[in-house]
């Protein structure tokens, strides 16, 4: 399981690699959904930190490289949110779970889905 934590781009690299599971530099550019997307050299470079950090892989296919992730996303929002228990709630679920509660953006649906998952 990874022990690092993401930056906010290597997560969205990373995020558009579990949609895709395979991809080359150019893939994830076309699959970037905000504008302006970066340029292929700075996904390059995200993409070399990722591998320096075990989070993907890859193929070389002549002088280009296909990309694919060694961790799940699941196994990532686990080192995630244990990271955010102990760093930022000191080990509380209650403190968390009361953050999430508070939270003005959770529909009542999830709020729902949260009780039925406590009881």
């Amino acid at each position: 399981m990874a022990k690092k934590i993401l930056t906010p781009l290597e997560l969205k690299v990373m995020n558009i690699l579990w949609v895709l599971e395979k991809a080359f530099v150019k893939d994830i550019l076309k699959h970037w959904d905000e504008e302006p997307a970066p340029a292929y050299n700075t996904v390059s470079t995200i993409i070399r930190i990722l591998a320096d950090k075990n989070f993907i892989t890859y193929k070389a296919h002549g002088r280009t490289h296909e990309y694919s992730p060694l961790i799940s996303r699941e196994d990532y929002q686990e080192t995630f949110l244990n990271n955010a228990l102990k760093n930022v709630f000191k080990g509380s679920v209650t403190s968390l779970v009361s953050a999430l509660m508070d939270n003005k953006d959770i529909s009542n649906k999830e709020l729902e889905e949260l009780k039925k998952l406590i009881n």
